[in-house]
């Protein structure tokens, strides 16, 4: 299936993606606008996001995202792009009064949330999913830098367990555009301002290992945040910082985005499924990388998030041992 074949009538259409835009939702929205705007060019298609981080400024039209949600608009058509309704954050009134729904997603806990359900958790990313209903062409050097992007930035730059044999290939096709990938992902993927590395290293240094060491966990909280003068984009990064540290299992990162409210992280190597535990809490995500929002004083969330890992970690050894 083609994705133009589901929209070719459709005069107004809406694209939108999770609240907090990582690299896959960013570049899958960007990827979709601008493909759209080739095969519908009389077609009037908004984006709904909000504010992407400053490093993804080198995508084309990245400026025509709305970030402000207040409209009147009725949409024949939302595309709901790496995220479920519950994730859409103030795009989900939009997305409600929309004539038709399409979600395409690759997450795992998502069980779909449109008139048309296109989820795949067994794809690395939304991108590589979006690309495969894509008419090849029809994508041009903009749309493959955004999609390889998307990729890139989902599968940890393809170390992660989710980068398939099908994803080397798409990425192996997309490179034939001739775009200068390594720049791309020096600047959107490792390059850190002056007080990013500062952050990173405040929550490396302050970080605590515990379930015998298996598992690590740091917090930064609002006052650390004002302190170093940075915004919630700016901690990118850090959950995987702590993920590398040698022996551990889970690494958990949280922020705190309100009293007594936490926004978590999480990582794994593969014997803890984070997707399992996020989802416990009202996240989501995948086996080696979810997140969720939590309720209570930081202590409390780590007594909370423990007892599923250690209740995950005992199931796994007892697999073992049968």
């Amino acid at each position: 299936m083609k994705i133009i074949s589901e929209v070719k009538d459709a005069k107004k259409i809406a694209i939108g993606g999770h609240v907090r835009p990582d690299g896959d939702c960013v570049c899958s929205v960007m990827a979709l606008y601008r493909y759209l705007q080739k095969e519908l060019p009389e077609t009037q298609i908004d984006v709904y996001l909000e504010k992407p981080a400053a490093v993804f400024d080198c995508i084309q039209d990245i400026d025509k995202i709305c970030s402000d949600f207040q409209t009147d608009q009725v949409y024949d058509v939302f595309f709901a792009l790496d995220s479920n309704d519950e994730r859409l954050g103030d795009a989900l009134s939009i997305y409600q009064k929309a004539g038709r729904r399409i979600n395409i997603d690759h997450h795992i806990s998502n069980t779909g949330c449109g008139d048309l359900n296109i989820i795949e958790p067994q794809r690395s990313s939304t991108a590589e999913l979006l690309y495969d209903l894509m008419d090849p062409e029809k994508v041009d050097e903009e749309i493959a830098k955004a999609v390889y992007l998307g990729i890139a930035h989902d599968t940890g730059v393809f170390r992660y367990s989710n980068t398939s044999p099908h994803t080397m290939e798409m990425a192996a096709k997309l490179l034939r555009f001739g775009f200068d990938f390594s720049a791309l992902l020096e600047h959107t993927f490792y390059e850190k301002t002056y007080v990013q590395t500062q952050i990173m290293g405040r929550a490396v240094l302050e970080s605590v290992r515990f379930m015998n060491d298996r598992c690590i966990v740091s917090m930064v909280s609002r006052r650390m945040m004002d302190f170093y003068q940075v915004n919630t984009k700016d901690l990118d990064g850090i959950v995987n910082q702590l993920q590398v540290v040698s022996g551990v299992d889970c690494a958990i990162f949280m922020y705190e985005i309100g009293t007594l409210q936490y926004k978590v992280s999480m990582r794994s190597n593969g014997k803890v499924n984070v997707a399992d535990v996020a989802v416990k809490f009202g996240g989501g995500g995948h086996v080696r990388a979810a997140g969720c929002t939590m309720n209570g004083t930081y202590h409390d969330n780590i007594n909370n998030l423990s007892r599923e890992i250690a209740g995950q970690m005992k199931r796994a050894e007892q697999k073992e041992r049968a």
